[in-house]
C-alpha cells in the first residue's frame, strides 16, 4: 500500500488508477516505456499531497550508457551543466528525473 500525505479517498483512488494504468510500482518510482512513441520512462512524481505524471528521457537514448567508460564522467557533467536550472526545479521537472535515471 501507498502512503499518502493529506489526501482524500477521490484523489487517492485517482492516483492509485494512475499507477495502475501506468504499470508503475508507485509513487516516485520511474519505469520503462519501450512502447511510447517519443518518451523513454515514465513516473507518478508526488510530493506534500501534490502528484503529476511526468515522461521524460529520449526513446532510443542510452544516456551515459551509450558513451564510452572514458567520456562517461565528463558527459553526465554536461548534461547536469546544461540543465542546471531545470533540475533544480524539483521532482515535478523531468529534467530532474532524466538526470536521475539516465545519466
Amino acid at each position: 500500500m501507498i502512503s499518502f500525505y493529506k489526501i482524500s479517498s477521490a484523489e487517492k483512488r485517482e492516483v492509485e488508477d494512475v499507477l495502475y494504468r501506468h504499470n508503475l510500482k508507485g509513487v516516485n518510482k520511474p519505469k520503462k516505456t519501450p512502447g511510447h512513441v517519443s518518451k523513454s520512462h515514465v513516473v507518478l512524481a508526488g510530493k506534500n499531497g501534490k502528484y503529476k505524471l511526468i515522461r521524460f528521457g529520449l526513446q532510443g537514448s542510452k544516456g551515459v550508457k551509450g558513451f564510452p567508460v572514458s567520456m562517461r564522467k565528463r558527459e553526465s557533467a554536461n548534461f547536469r551543466k546544461r540543465h542546471k536550472k531545470n533540475i533544480e526545479r524539483g521532482i515535478f521537472y523531468p529534467a530532474y528525473w532524466a538526470n536521475k535515471e539516465k545519466w
